[in-house]
């Protein structure tokens, strides 16, 4: 789809000329989001990765909030392949790569330590995705994942919008999927957020603020895991029910932070019902006073405190150290399809697979 909305005089500086390329015959370009508030968001259509996310502070000025890269080049070969990109066909790890579906036993690619990340090395956020801009505000994206793609069954048609809501300086995420066989699906973005702007090097979050609206977590393993455990967070380090700095307690010697370096941990949202929209998290940098609401219809978000960011470069030359990135990421729960209490992922032929994630930027009075 040729892109026909200007990208010329973008907030985020970045030059349409860098993101066009033939990868695997299929074109990557640039889109640029804008609402009348004056928010702009990048993206390409190479794993729909988000570039930047530009909105205002306490003074109003803009600063990108999001780690982002600024060519394709840099997107395909980033140190982090899953910086700021869609994820499919199944956020998140699957232990040893292996679940039963209809009593078959799939194997999936092995790409983290002893077990399946992120729908594996060629996953979701390694394609390049059919992109239809709709408007200043909103982008549509199609992909079909085919039988066996990355060891997954059925053939899998999914749309995804990203929007950018005109009434609020909201990004609104939209995924549906249909399949011609049962498979899997929990997709997710993984978007790498910092409120205090992108720079050299990028600030740390440790200072900034967290809450989470979850009692309880899945704790996980010396390979992050989840134990099958669901936990309570009170009395422990994992508790974000009223607001924490990222770092106040990330380096105690809680064996739940050393298993993940610091929080990557999946929390059990309070709802009140199924799969209704609702408040997941608040974060906020205190010295900017920018804050991102994040809301979700899926039962869990990841917590990832950017543990293993290690100082690479993106975007016009700015610099993402360890904890210089934190992600909220909206899905089912990891190794859902070996723990068959958890919130089930399977997705049936004549199903719809369908989830809306909120990523809402206020500024705190």
């Amino acid at each position: 789809m040729i892109n026909t909305f200007s990208t010329d005089g973008n907030l985020s500086k970045l030059d349409r000329k860098n993101f066009q390329k033939q990868v695997e015959g299929k074109n990557t370009d640039l889109y640029i989001l804008r609402n009348q508030n004056g928010m702009e968001v990048a993206v390409t259509n190479f794993g729909c990765a988000l570039l930047s996310i530009m909105v205002p502070d306490k003074n109003g000025k803009y600063a990108n909030v999001l780690l982002g890269h600024d060519s394709i080049d840099h997107v395909i070969n980033s140190p982090e392949p899953f910086l700021s990109t869609v994820i499919g066909r199944y956020g998140n790890r699957i232990a040893k790569g292996k679940f039963t579906l209809d009593e078959e036993v799939y194997s999936l690619a092995i790409n983290n330590g002893p077990n399946a990340l992120h729908g594996g090395p060629t996953g979701f956020h390694r394609r390049v995705w059919d992109a239809n801009q709709l408007n200043e505000s909103t982008i549509e994206f199609k992909y079909l994942s085919v039988d066996g793609e990355e060891g997954f069954p059925g053939n899998l048609e999914v749309t995804m919008t990203y929007e950018i809501d005109e009434e609020s300086n909201a990004l609104v995420i939209e995924y549906s999927a249909t399949t011609d066989k049962t498979t899997l699906v929990n997709l997710t973005n993984h978007g790498f957020f910092n409120l205090a702007g992108i720079a050299t090097p990028t600030p740390s979050i440790n200072n900034h603020l967290v809450t989470i609206n979850a009692d309880h977590f899945l704790p996980i393993d010396e390979v992050s895991i989840p134990t099958g455990e669901i936990l309570k967070v009170e009395g422990t380090p994992m508790d974000f029910r009223t607001p924490h700095t990222v770092g106040e307690r990330i380096e105690e010697k809680h064996q739940q932070l050393i298993n993940g370096a610091g929080y990557d941990h999946c929390y059990v949202l309070n709802k009140e019902e199924g799969y209704d929209l609702s408040l997941a998290a608040i974060y906020t940098d205190p010295e900017s006073k920018r804050s991102m609401e994040v809301y979700t219809t899926e039962p869990g978000v990841q917590l990832y405190t950017g543990n293993w960011l290690n100082g690479f470069e993106g975007a016009h030359g700015a610099t993402f150290p360890a904890r210089s990135g934190i992600c909220f990421e909206a899905q089912c729960f990891p190794d859902t399809p070996n723990r068959p209490y958890f919130p089930s992922a399977t997705l049936l032929p004549g199903e719809e697979y369908y989830q809306m994630t909120i990523y809402k930027f206020t500024i705190e009075k």
